[in-house]
């Protein structure tokens, strides 16, 4: 009998551990491994700044609205300082640093607005016959473009006309109002 004890014995010890086993296995839930967190969005890296050379000139791009009218965007553009008239020496039509300044202004205005022309005029004073000043203004204004060409502007862009001494600025007869007078003035055109 010691045999079927034995038999019994294992056989109910199988059964244990089947229960055991099964119990287990009812009453443990499946656990599943944790879910990463959503990827994150990463900023890209914002590129460090560049300190520029304090001799460096940054223009910021002109946010203006330009006026369609002529007369209007040619006093606008003198107010502004965007066009600057070249101012000459008595009896001259040679460009004096200043004009040459002037007109360098100039062109780097008008280097940014191609769809721009330019009428270049020439004026002088009273003084002399009303051929000769009108032979002079010519003289002035030919100087200012050429001048304008040489800094990169289009030659076909500009244009010259000589008033003589028609359209003073200044009708005055002081030697500040000869010096106002004797200039090649720059007109917008489209």
């Amino acid at each position: 009998m010691r045999t079927s004890f034995r038999k019994l014995l294992i056989v109910a010890a199988i059964l244990a551990l089947a229960l055991a086993f099964g119990a287990c296995k009812s009453t443990t839930k499946d656990v599943k491994a944790p879910e990463p967190p959503p990827a994150q969005e990463v900023e890209p890296a914002v590129p460090a700044t560049v300190d520029q050379p304090k001799d460096f000139v940054q223009e910021e791009p002109t946010t203006e609205v330009l006026p369609d009218d002529a007369e209007e965007l040619n006093r606008m553009a003198q107010e502004k300082g965007w066009i600057r008239d070249a101012f000459y020496e008595y009896d001259s039509s040679t460009l004096t640093d200043q004009a040459r300044e002037a007109l360098q202004a100039s062109a780097s205005w008008l280097k940014g607005y191609p769809q721009y022309g330019l009428i270049v005029e020439g004026h002088c004073d009273e003084r002399g016959t009303e051929q000769y000043n009108m032979a002079l203004g010519e003289r002035r204004a030919y100087a200012a473009k050429e001048y304008l060409v040489s800094l990169g502007i289009d030659a076909a862009r500009v244009q010259t006309q000589s008033f003589g001494e028609e359209r003073p600025f200044d009708s005055g007869t002081t030697e500040a109002a000869y010096a106002k007078n004797r200039r090649a003035h720059l007109v917008l055109t489209r």
